[in-house]
């Protein structure tokens, strides 16, 4: 990407416009769920998420049963090539809880106290759904987990390493999907701070020529 596409992008990322115009984002330069998780909930593992249940083994407890402060391992699955991690940030019954995860929703986007339901058959949140902050609504995709590794205590950390837009739940229904963004490599930069346009507004409508001049002279190219 050259530097003035550069500047475009990152425009349209603080406007929240980059939802409906595709402009491509390296994994490097967003928040990836791993660093994430390892931060707020202490447990000090590495590498792809999907690794992270094996590598737990005989570092961790391991159970299927959510405690607050425990990390939820994915599955790879569809969309999720390399599995996801969340937090457990509190249990609201047996089959629902909240989670605190990043890079699930949007492209680097912390997502905090969203919630999780277990749909498995045995109840042991083998499956789950989550919440997907951009439509405020629970993702209609089933995901596999491996289950939960505990960490020392109760304790939620808190995250500034890195900063980024926090998304909170307010109701939940029952469609849309939520994916996941594939982890790599731990990212330097900070991530992009995404913004929802209220596309209901008349005011939040542009063009993209709009866009452009505003950057060309924001960059003072002429």
């Amino acid at each position: 990407m050259g530097r003035f596409q550069g500047k475009i992008a990152a425009w349209l990322l603080a406007s929240g416009l980059a939802l409906s115009i595709t402009m491509p984002l390296r994994a490097a330069d967003i928040l990836q769920c791993v660093p994430y998780a390892r931060v707020v909930s202490g447990v000090s593992l590495y590498g792809d998420a999907w690794t992270w249940w094996d590598q737990a083994a005989g570092r961790y407890d391991r159970g299927h049963r959510p405690r607050k402060g425990a990390v939820l391992a994915f599955q790879p699955f569809g969309p999720m090539q390399l599995g996801h991690v969340a937090v457990v940030s509190a249990i609201l019954s047996s089959r629902e809880i909240l989670i605190r995860h990043a890079n699930w929703s949007s492209p680097g986007a912390i997502e905090e106290d969203v919630r999780a339901i277990d749909v498995s058959e045995d109840g042991d949140w083998s499956e789950v759904r989550v919440w997907h902050s951009p439509t405020g609504q629970m993702g209609a995709r089933i995901n596999p987990t491996f289950g939960f590794i505990y960490g020392e205590g109760a304790r939620l950390h808190p995250f500034n390493g890195m900063s980024g837009t926090r998304l909170t739940q307010n109701v939940a229904y029952d469609k849309a999907d939520g994916d996941d963004i594939e982890e790599a490599a731990p990212a330097r930069k900070k991530p992009p701070r995404l913004a929802y346009a209220d596309v209901t507004r008349s005011d939040d409508v542009r063009t993209l020529a709009d866009i452009i001049r505003d950057v060309k002279r924001t960059a003072k190219i002429k």
